[in-house]
């Protein structure tokens, strides 16, 4: 939070947003829009329908809401016992399959749904080369147990995403069918009309 809060500071921002640590579940009032980013993951099998309902509830008329989550395209499955064991316990990746199942029922639009194939691949493969650019400071920081534990789980993550089954997917929800255009281009001319600020670190230098 308080990293947060610094960072919207930095950009000039912090009077325009506000940053809380909540359970979705007690979150009251109605919003234009709904981004949920790595969360749903964490949500359980079992809470699905309350999750879309409570979307449902916090959404205007006119809302939308992106879902961004690890998914994986061989249907409904289970978590590897050592990555729910050290690294998310409760994680679960869920299938499009099921996501949509409990979608149907909440009575929301599916306006938009993107699949994100190998970029996440990508993304670990980036984040395993800062590691071991830093794995000596990391190890002084905490120990070499961990480090051991975390360069298996960026390797094998890399290579479900790159070879295995699992891909991140992207549903754009809304109450009505009609409340964001027929196709993507708006999205491209938003963007290239609304420059987004970008707060860029540099790199940590280690000895």
């Amino acid at each position: 939070m308080k990293v947060a809060r610094e960072r919207a500071a930095q950009v000039d921002v912090d009077a325009r947003v506000k940053f809380q640590l909540r359970d979705y579940r007690e979150q009251e009032g109605t919003f234009d829009r709904i981004v949920s980013v790595g969360m749903f993951e964490h949500v359980g099998v079992n809470q699905y329908e309350q999750f879309f309902s409570k979307i449902g509830d916090l959404l205007k008329d006119d809302g939308v809401c992106v879902l961004h989550s690890i998914g994986r395209m061989a249907g409904p499955g289970s978590t590897s016992p050592w990555i729910r064991k050290y690294i998310f316990p409760g994680g679960y990746s869920p299938s499009l399959s099921e996501t949509l199942a409990v979608i149907e029922k909440s009575g929301l639009w599916v306006s938009d749904i993107e699949v994100l194939r190998v970029h996440y691949a990508e993304t670990l493969k980036a984040w395993r080369s800062r590691f071991e650019a830093n794995r000596a400071h990391i190890a002084e920081m905490i120990d070499e147990r961990f480090c051991r534990m975390w360069e298996y789980y960026l390797v094998i993550s890399e290579a479900v995403f790159r070879h295995g089954d699992h891909f991140v997917f992207q549903i754009q929800l809304a109450k009505r069918r009609d409340v964001v255009p027929l196709t993507r281009d708006y999205i491209t001319e938003w963007e290239n009309t609304h420059p987004i600020n970008i707060i860029r670190h540099k790199p940590r230098q280690v000895a």
